[in-house]
């Protein structure tokens, strides 16, 4: 409970007191009827100014201020930081550490160098250019073998997101750190709940969950490690082992934290990607069309929908010391709210922003995967894997159509699906 309180209960009721007082960034994360669509309230934050200030937070959503605030050592990341010190401190002696969640240190989303160098330099390996582009036609390979399963089993309509999109990403991840195949439908769902940990102002129930799937995850990953130590394989998390008993001297906390955060940030993400994909393009036949008949375009139709719709919204940081930005001073401690999706639709630096554009020339520019130290370490397996689904998808069922209203899921700052029916045939549709 003592946790829940100072990382999340308190900022919660904050926000919903700035959201009942008419606080617009507020509003942003405690008020559900601007989860579906937070853009217009994007452009009245940006119409503020490069930094616009609330009761209990600002926010930016400039695009020139969000890179300058993601790319400083001045604040602190991390998706739920805590602003007073004392609290903070207070927060660590009551921290667990076999419930310690994706927001928690030692994840790499909530440290900073040298501790952050450190542990980054290890998971970066499973990562590079080399490593994305060997498992390329592993990700087709898989695309079509779960394409081939909703051909087998279909009747008529089937739930792209549970029966595709999140299948093929959580497999992906799984074989980069070694889990067993009959562990990944549970993976994906405790995944689903460590998510929630991202959320600021998480609430009680969805706490719970989050809690108690962090202590699953921890006490699997505990018999993992000592049989990866006694038997060690080709893979990820055997290789930051063999690091942990080396000169780097990971600690068992560390393994877990780490192999948790990539096992969920390397499908939550790229899950929503790719739900977000289908059905706007779906909404512009002709910008698909074009991309059926030149299909190296699709690298670039997914940036466009990584800037259009990102899968992350927002995150938060959180200035050590006093600190100006953007003719504006922040005083120590102060929450800024960056809002990615916000920044991903600035007219200053991509012009007609709402316009979904498969072709738009500076489409990669967008901040979807953050910048500077904190930039995703598994972008380019996301865009591979999104990328392959989406085209795959396209070209063996050309006739695709929705089938029903997609349902969003409720999250603030992971933005996707959790449900999307689909008719491989065609026949009148919703549009999302």
């Amino acid at each position: 409970m003592a946790v829940w309180t100072i990382q999340y209960g308190l900022s919660g009721l904050g926000m919903r007191i700035g959201s009942r007082r008419g606080d617009l960034i507020s509003r942003l994360v405690a008020d559900p009827r601007l989860r579906e669509d937070p853009f217009p309230a994007y452009d009245e934050i940006r119409a503020m100014g490069a930094m616009a200030h609330g009761s209990f937070i600002s926010a930016t959503a400039n695009y020139a201020t969000a890179t300058e605030l993601l790319r400083s050592d001045i604040f602190q990341a991390g998706p739920t930081p805590v602003p007073f010190p004392r609290l903070a401190r207070l927060l660590d002696a009551v921290r667990e550490p076999r419930a310690l969640s994706v927001v928690d240190p030692p994840s790499l989303i909530a440290i900073s160098a040298p501790q952050h160098t450190r542990l980054r330099r290890l998971v970066t390996r499973a990562f590079t250019a080399r490593a994305i582009a060997a498992l390329s036609k592993r990700v087709e390979g898989l695309a079509n073998e779960l394409l081939d399963r909703i051909e087998a089993t279909n009747s008529g309509t089937f739930d792209v997101i549970g029966s595709y999109a999140a299948l093929l990403p959580v497999t992906v991840i799984a074989e980069i750190l070694g889990v067993p195949a009959g562990m990944r439908d549970l993976f994906r769902e405790l995944g689903d709940d460590v998510a929630l940990a991202l959320e600021p102002g998480m609430p009680w129930r969805d706490y719970r969950r989050s809690d108690a799937a962090s202590r699953r995850f921890h006490a699997w990953f505990d018999e993992h490690i000592a049989r990866l130590r006694r038997e060690p394989e080709d893979n990820l998390l055997s290789h930051m082992i063999q690091a942990a008993d080396g000169a780097d001297r990971l600690t068992d906390t560390e393994l877990r934290v780490t192999a948790m955060l990539v096992l969920g940030a390397g499908f939550e993400t790229t899950v929503n990607l790719i739900g977000n994909a289908v059905p706007l393009l779906l909404a512009n036949p002709g910008q698909l069309d074009r991309l059926r008949r030149e299909p190296a375009g699709w690298p670039n139709a997914i940036e466009e929908v990584l800037r259009h719709d990102s899968p992350v919204q927002f995150t938060l940081r959180i200035p050590r010391e006093d600190a100006e930005v953007a003719g504006t001073s922040l005083p120590a401690g102060r929450p800024v709210l960056i809002l990615l999706g916000g920044a991903n639709r600035d007219p200053a630096v991509f012009p007609d922003p709402n316009v979904f554009d498969t072709a738009r020339a500076n489409a990669r520019e967008h901040l979807a995967f953050s910048s500077g130290v904190h930039f995703c370490l598994g972008a380019q397996l996301a865009r591979l894997e999104a990328a392959t689904a989406t085209r795959v998808l396209f070209e063996r069922f050309p006739d695709l159509r929705l089938d029903g209203r997609p349902v969003r899921r409720g999250n603030r700052v992971l933005r996707g699906y959790t449900h999307m029916p689909l008719a491989p045939q065609a026949r009148v549709g919703v549009e999302p």
